[in-house]
């Protein structure tokens, strides 16, 4: 993998709430022999953004970190080119809204929202503005990804999914170097996960040239747009792809890989970057004739 630069850049100078609630909420029910079982299941709560007093758009969301959520949509939805531009994120859960302040007013906001296109995200995304446009000027670097890498990264992702394994109902996303997991993030929805840990980076200034991104969702062309535009080269999942995202991939230079899990995946693009250095200890049987 690449070494990432000393990061010399200043902290971000943004007002912030702190309004993260808990992922999860009691409920109870009944099993296969008509006994009650209490247990917790995934929240699911309405946050409305508005850009300087403009309704954009109601995102569904755990709420566990709304305002990275709204920081990484606004940077995925390419509505803000810069994270100083932004000045304020309040997010007030007894209205469902999180307003959004820029230091100055967002140049071609009508035309920006004025196109869109609905991608196939849980519950439907949006992506606003000429989306074809701005994926040409997107260039990832090359970068090698190891078999034992993979192996060894999923063995590390195997601790994480806590609330997947408490409620379901969930998808996970994490930011990773190496077999190291920056960020953890399970939402209602994969997009809005993405978009959470596209938060993160933005704040700390964390460059996506030698990271990976794991999902547990589909690699959709959603998915592959968001990961491209946040500079990594590299998509790994346990689920499968779709042709637009695998087309994509082999335009913007996505190494993808997927229905990773155990020892299994499959490697749909970047082959000239993979090094096959761990075959794996289980033998393929031979399909009786």
């Amino acid at each position: 993998m690449i070494d990432e630069p000393t990061n010399t850049l200043p902290p971000v100078d943004l007002i912030l709430t702190d309004a993260g609630l808990d992922s999860t909420v009691a409920a109870s029910s009944l099993d296969e022999h008509g006994e009650r079982r209490e247990g917790h299941i995934a929240a699911e709560r309405a946050l409305t953004l508005y850009l300087n007093k403009r309704e954009l758009v109601t995102l569904m969301t755990l709420g566990s970190q709304p305002e990275m959520l709204v920081l990484g949509w606004l940077r995925n939805q390419r509505l803000i080119q810069n994270v100083d531009q932004v000045a304020v994120i309040q997010v007030d859960w007894e209205t469902q809204t999180a307003a959004i302040q820029t230091r100055e007013p967002i140049a071609d906001i009508e035309k920006k929202l004025g196109r869109k296109t609905v991608t196939t995200g849980c519950g439907q995304g949006t992506v606003f503005g000429d989306l074809m446009d701005d994926l040409e000027k997107i260039k990832l670097p090359e970068t090698t990804l190891r078999q034992s890498l993979v192996y060894g990264l999923l063995k590390s992702l195997d601790q994480h999914n806590e609330i997947y394994r408490r409620a379901g109902a969930v998808h996970g996303c994490a930011l990773c170097v190496g077999t190291e997991i920056l960020h953890f993030v399970e939402e209602v929805g994969r997009h809005n996960a993405v978009d959470t840990i596209a938060g993160h980076m933005w704040m700390n200034h964390t460059s996506g040239h030698d990271k990976i991104f794991y999902t547990t969702g589909r690699l959709t062309s959603e998915m592959v747009i968001k990961v491209a535009q946040m500079g990594i080269p590299i998509l790994l999942s346990r689920s499968g792809v779709t042709q637009m995202g695998l087309k994509l991939a082999q335009k913007l230079g996505v190494t993808l890989v997927a229905r990773a899990k155990g020892e299994h995946f499959l490697l749909y693009h970047g082959a000239e970057q993979f090094l096959y250095d761990q075959p794996p200890k289980t033998i393929r049987k031979q399909k009786q004739s």
